[in-house]
């Protein structure tokens, strides 16, 4: 992990620096790097579970109880890394869980005497347009749609980290935006984009692949932490993949199909219940939203993954599984004789068979 630079704001004493969901994945990797860090006094991790990490404190905590505070008595710093970014939630639960999560931590921070609070959202939040620059800068306007999706979620909690320094004078909150998520244990919508047995592509649009390995991401936080790096500020591998990259790289060929096709059998797909995504959730499949991580670089981070061995560890990350659409298909699905790209195929087909049967319905 980067130390912070010789030109930022250090403080004279060792910090002590929570963190929330430090149980398992990004969570306990912060955690893990926080333990033994020269600046670091102690290293705190808060869950409801509890899990041996060496030389981190761990207590018995639920980040979306407001008794939280009473756990944050010598803290300096939190990082709130609980966050469920799984496709296979129940929206309306996995929303409740990350939106009250950020609120929660941020007033028991700031109830409790903490200085910063570190919170991580996605690069998602820039939205992706066939007219954003590449790369898009820190500053650029956040112009994702919230539609109920997990980007809902972190829009909401940038609106929050927006306002708690306001609310409560004297605390200061980090943002961190990373790329798409790669590596161990990350199961989002962009990874099982690659579980699918053929990449869907839509006509005419040129979509830039950018990464960022869970362990970068983790380096990150840790640095934002002991840093006092402002942000807020994006997380990514240098540089971008295009779409022929990718395919390359993977193995996988492509299924291009025209947008209005794309997009209308995603919609009445999800609105089914037959996937996890909403169609709006195909753009970052269309168009870019590769960032730049300049703040961090300048702060003294740099990321030891490029984007290739980011897509690489997604790719070993993901093998033996099967998705449609962000849907991930069971054993049961997969050994028919269909077969993973029959289901894919299944699936788009089932949106055009509903739209010819509300035609028939209608006399059309």
């Amino acid at each position: 992990m980067s130390s912070p630079a010789d030109g930022g704001r250090r403080r004279s004493a060792r910090l002590t620096v929570a963190v929330t969901g430090a149980a398992e994945g990004v969570g306990a990797a912060v955690a893990a790097r926080l333990a033994g860090h020269p600046d670091v006094r102690k290293a705190v991790g808060l869950d409801v579970r509890r899990t041996d990490l060496p030389g981190v404190i761990f207590r018995h905590a639920d980040a979306r109880d407001p008794a939280l505070a009473d756990r944050l008595g010598d803290v300096d710093v939190i990082v709130h890394a609980d966050i469920d970014t799984s496709p296979d939630t129940d929206p309306v639960t996995r929303t409740a869980w990350n939106v009250r999560g950020a609120q929660t931590v941020l007033t028991a921070a700031a109830a409790a005497g903490v200085t910063r609070v570190v919170l991580y959202t996605s690069a998602v939040v820039y939205g992706a347009f066939p007219d954003n620059p590449v790369p898009l800068p820190e500053d650029a306007p956040l112009r994702a749609v919230p539609d109920g999706s997990l980007v809902g979620d972190y829009l909401e909690i940038e609106r929050l980290a927006e306002r708690a320094p306001k609310a409560h004078p004297g605390l200061a909150v980090t943002i961190v935006r990373p790329a798409a998520l790669a590596g161990p244990g990350v199961d989002t919508v962009f990874t099982r984009h690659f579980e699918a047995p053929r990449l869907l592509v839509v006509k005419d649009t040129e979509p830039c692949w950018q990464f960022c390995h869970v362990d970068d991401l983790a380096d990150a936080l840790a640095h934002a932490a002991l840093g006092d790096v402002d942000g807020p500020v994006a997380v990514a591998s240098d540089g971008w993949l295009s779409q022929q990259e990718v395919e390359e790289i993977s193995g996988i060929r492509r299924m291009e199909l025209p947008e209005a096709l794309a997009l209308g059998a995603a919609e009445r797909l999800h609105r089914l219940h037959l996937t996890p995504s909403p169609a709006t959730d195909l753009q970052y499949v269309m168009h870019p939203w590769a960032v730049t991580a300049e703040r961090l670089k300048a702060s003294g981070w740099a990321p030891a993954h490029s984007n290739v061995e980011a897509f690489q560890a997604l790719l070993r990350e993901i093998e033996g599984h099967h998705a449609a659409l962000a849907r991930r298909l069971g054993k049961k699905e997969t050994a028919t004789t269909l077969g993973a790209a029959g289901a894919t195929v299944a699936l788009v087909g089932t949106a055009a068979l509903v739209r010819r049967a509300r035609k028939k319905r209608r006399g059309v």
